[in-house]
C-alpha cells in the first residue's frame, strides 16, 4: 500500500493543498488555516503510522534536513560574499526543555520563505532538496543528504504540534509554519533576525504503550545523534548539564556539588572511512571496530575500499578473529551498516553480505543509493546487488591473501568461522562452491596441521586417483578406523571430516582440480589389495551365515577389500553416511533418516576364521561370534549398540 501511494520524488508529482485567502490583522499578514486534501491526509497518516518502523528516527530526519539547508547556503557562500559565514560558522543546535516537553532543532542554513513552506511542508512528497540537487548536480562540492519535506513529517510520530520558525537568505521577512498533523497548517509572518530555521516539537504525553518522555532526556538525544547522525558534516551542539564538585570544596570530607551547563558537540563529523588510509592508525581502526560493533577481539583483517562506477561508495570492513557468543544462533544479526552520505540508514543491511560471509562487520557509505521517502528501505535493489557482488569478491580475495601471507592468523580465523564457509559451499545447491573451495581447510592423516585442498592435491602421488576422506567425531577416532588401513598402507593421505557439515561439503564440491572425492567406506577405492586371498566359495558361506544370523540388523554382509589388520568394520550403503544419520538424528529426530548398514569382514583375520570353523559344527556359538563382530563394528563406527547389557553378557558367556 505504501509503495503504491508514495513513490520516490524523482518520479512522483506534488500533492497540492487547497487554496486559501489572506487576512490582515494588526499590520501582520496571516494565512488562514490550510486544509490538506483528503489524499494528503491519508498519506500523512500512513507516513506517521506505517512507513516509519522506528519512532526514534525523527531526530535523524530533522537533523538531516538541517544539514541540507546548511549545504545550500554553504554552496551559495562560495560565490556570494554577502552570506558572511565561513565553513566553520555553520552548525546545528539542539535544545531540550523537559518541563515544557519541547525539543528545538535549529540551523543557520538557507531558511525558507512562504512559498518554500507551502511547497516543502504544505505539500507532501515535494522535495526542495531534490530540485536543488538537480540544479547543481554537476558540482562535486555539495552533497544533499535528504529530500526535505518528506522525512520532516516523521516529527509527528513523537510530537502533537510542530512549529517551524524560519527566514530565508536574502529575504526581509520571516515566517512561522504551525501544524498539529493531518488537520492542516497555518503560515504567518514573523520577525526573525538571522536566516535559518528553528523546528520546535511539542512532545506528546506518554500513554500506556508509548514512552515519549524518553526523548526529553539529554542522554537519549545524545545517544540518537551518535547512532544516526554522528557523521553529519556540521557540528551538532547541545547544552549538557553535568554535576561537578563546587570550587573550594574539593579537599573537604564532604565536597559540595553543583550543576553546570556546557555546550557540547555531540557528533564526530568526519567518518573514519572517509579519511585516507595512510592517515588512520591500526589502533584507530581497532577502536572503531570495538566501539561500533561492541566487539572484544582484534580484527583478523581490516578492509578499506573505495569504488567509483555504476555505484560509487566507500566501505570499511572487519573480519573478526573471534565469533560472537551468539554467532551460530538465530539471534545473531548479519549485515553491514548502511550510510547515505554519513547518515545511518540501516543498522543491519543483510543484502550487502552473502550468507557465507555473514561474520563480516563494517559500514558502506554511498550517495548513490535510491532511498524511498522513509530512508529506511532502498527503492532499487540493483544498486545493493552491485555493491554486494563487489564486496563479496573483495572479502574473498582478502581471505585468500590472509591464508597465503599469515597462515597462523588464517587458521585462528578458520577455527571460528570455517564451519560458516562450509555451509556456504553446501547452501543454494552448491552455487557458491567455486568461490569458497580454496578457502577450505581440513585435518588430515598427513600432519597435525590443517591443510587446504590445493595442498593435498599437490602432495598426491602420481598414481593416486582420488582425494580420500573419512568421517568421525574427532581426528583420533578417525585415524583408528579400520577402513582407513588400506588407503594409508599405500601412503595416500586422508582428509579427516570431523564436523557435521564436512561430508556434505565434499559431496557438494564433487571434485577438486578434476580429482574426485572418495570416502574410505566406498566399495571401490581404486586400489588393488594383493594381500587378500581369493576364496570365493568359503567367503560366500561365511557372509551368508552371518547375514542370516543378524537378520534385518544389516542390509548386507561382504568380504572386505579394505581391511588389513582389523577383523570387521561397518560401512554405509546408499546416499546416507553414518555421520549424516547422526546429524539428521540431532536436528530432525523424527525424520527416520538411516544409513544402510553393511558389515565388512576381514576373511584373513583369525577372529573371522574362528567363526568360519564353527559353521556347521557349532552354529549357536558361531551366531554369538557374529553378534560380537556386529557390535564391535558399531562401536568402531561410533554408533549406538542396541543392547549394551546383552552385549556384555554375551562376551562374558564366551569367556566362560
Amino acid at each position: 500500500m505504501a509503495e503504491q501511494l508514495i513513490r520516490n520524488e524523482q518520479v512522483a508529482g506534488s500533492i497540492p493543498v487547497t487554496s486559501s485567502k489572506k487576512y490582515t490583522c494588526k499590520g501582520m499578514v496571516i494565512m488562514a488555516k490550510k486544509q490538506f486534501k483528503s489524499e494528503s491526509k491519508r498519506l500523512l497518516d500512513l507516513m506517521i503510522n506505517s512507513i516509519y518502523t522506528n519512532k526514534e528516527i525523527f531526530l535523524r530526519e530533522l537533523i538531516s534536513n538541517c544539514s541540507d539547508a546548511i549545504d545550500k547556503l554553504c554552496f551559495i557562500s562560495l560565490t556570494d560574499d554577502k552570506v558572511g559565514l565561513s565553513r566553520e560558522d555553520f552548525k546545528i543546535n539542539l535544545t531540550v526543555d523537559k518541563d515544557n516537553r519541547i525539543i528545538k532543532i535549529e540551523d543557520n542554513g538557507i531558511g525558507m520563505d512562504k512559498e518554500d513552506l507551502d511547497k516543502n511542508l504544505g505539500t507532501i512528497a515535494s522535495s526542495g532538496s531534490y530540485r536543488f540537487k538537480q540544479e547543481i548536480e554537476k558540482t562535486d562540492d555539495v552533497d544533499i543528504i535528504g529530500q526535505f519535506g518528506v522525512g520532516f513529517y516523521s516529527a509527528f510520530m513523537v510530537a502533537d504540534k510542530v512549529e517551524v520558525y524560519t527566514k530565508k537568505y536574502g529575504a526581509d521577512t520571516g515566517y512561522i509554519w504551525t501544524s498539529s498533523g493531518a488537520d492542516g497548517y497555518t503560515i504567518k509572518e514573523a520577525e526573525k533576525e538571522r536566516v535559518g530555521s528553528v523546528v520546535t516539537l511539542h512532545i506528546k504525553e506518554d500513554t500506556e504503550t508509548e514512552n515519549y518522555s524518553e526523548f526529553l532526556e539529554q542522554y537519549k538525544i545524545s545517544e540518537l545523534v551518535k547512532k544516526y547522525s554522528d557523521y553529519i558534516r556540521y557540528p551538532i551542539i547541545m547544552d549538557m548539564t553535568h554535576s561537578k564538585v563546587k570550587e573550594g570544596t574539593e579537599d573537604s570530607e564532604k565536597p559540595e556539588y553543583e550543576s553546570v551547563t556546557e555546550a557540547e558537540t555531540l557528533n564526530s563529523m568526519v567518518p573514519i572511512w572517509q579519511r585516507q588510509k595512510k592517515d588512520v592508525t591500526d589502533e584507530e581502526y581497532e577502536k572503531f571496530y570495538r566501539d561500533k560493533f561492541m566487539a572484544f577481539d582484534k580484527p583478523a583483517k581490516i578492509i578499506t575500499t573505495s569504488v567509483e562506477g555504476v555505484v560509487t561508495y566507500k566501505a570499511l570492513l572487519f573480519i573478526p578473529s573471534k565469533a560472537p557468543y551468539d554467532y551460530y544462533t538465530k539471534d545473531y544479526k548479519k549485515g553491514l551498516q548502511l550510510y547515505s552520505s554519513g547518515v545511518l540508514i540501516m543498522e543491519n543491511c543483510e543484502e550487502l553480505l552473502p550468507e557465507h560471509f555473514r561474520f563480516v562487520k563494517g559500514v558502506v557509505d554511498s550517495q548513490d543509493f535510491s532511498l524511498n521517502i522513509s530512508r529506511e528501505v532502498l527503492q532499487h535493489d540493483h544498486q545493493l546487488k552491485t555493491v554486494a557482488q563487489t564486496l563479496e569478491k573483495k572479502i574473498k580475495n582478502e581471505l585468500a591473501s590472509l591464508l597465503k601471507k599469515d597462515r597462523d592468523a588464517y587458521e585462528s580465523f578458520y577455527a571460528e568461522f570455517g564451519r560458516q564457509l562450509k555451509y556456504g559451499v553446501v547452501s543454494d545447491y552448491g552455487m557458491h562452491k567455486d568461490k569458497l573451495k580454496d578457502l577450505l581447510m581440513f585435518y588430515s592423516s598427513n600432519s597435525d596441521k590443517l591443510t587446504t585442498l590445493q595442498e593435498y592435491v599437490d602432495r598426491m602421488p602420481e598414481e593416486q586417483k582420488y582425494i580420500y576422506f573419512a568421517t568421525g567425531e574427532n581426528v583420533t577416532a578417525i585415524s583408528k578406523l579400520p577402513q582407513t588401513e588400506l588407503v594409508q598402507s599405500k601412503g595416500y593421505e586422508i582428509l579427516y571430516c570431523t564436523q557435521d557439515v564436512d561430508e556434505f561439503t565434499l559431496q557438494s564440491l564433487m571434485n577438486y582440480n578434476e580429482k574426485q572425492f572418495k570416502s574410505v567406506d566406498s566399495d571401490d577405492l581404486g586400489i588393488e589389495d594383493t594381500s587378500s586371498e581369493d576364496n570365493t566359495d568359503s567367503n560366500d558361506e561365511v557372509t551368508k551365515f552371518v547375514k542370516e544370523a543378524l537378520g534385518d540388523k544389516v542390509s548386507e554382509v561382504i568380504a572386505s577389500k579394505k581391511l588389513v589388520s582389523h577383523p570387521v568394520c561397518m560401512t554405509a550403503k546408499g546416499g546416507i553416511s553414518f555421520e549424516m544419520e547422526k546429524y539428521f538424528a540431532s536436528v530432525q529426530p523424527d525424520s527416520g533418516m538411516k544409513a544402510q548398514r553393511c558389515l565388512e569382514l576381514n576373511m584373513n583375520h583369525s577372529a573371522v576364521k574362528a567363526l568360519q570353523d564353527l559353521i556347521g559344527k557349532d552354529d549357536e556359538k558361531a551366531k554369538k561370534y557374529a553378534e560380537i563382530l556386529y557390535n564391535q563394528s558399531l562401536l568402531i563406527a561410533g554408533l549406538q549398540i542396541d543392547d549394551p547389557s546383552g552385549y556384555a553378557d554375551l562376551v562374558c558367556s564366551l569367556m566362560d
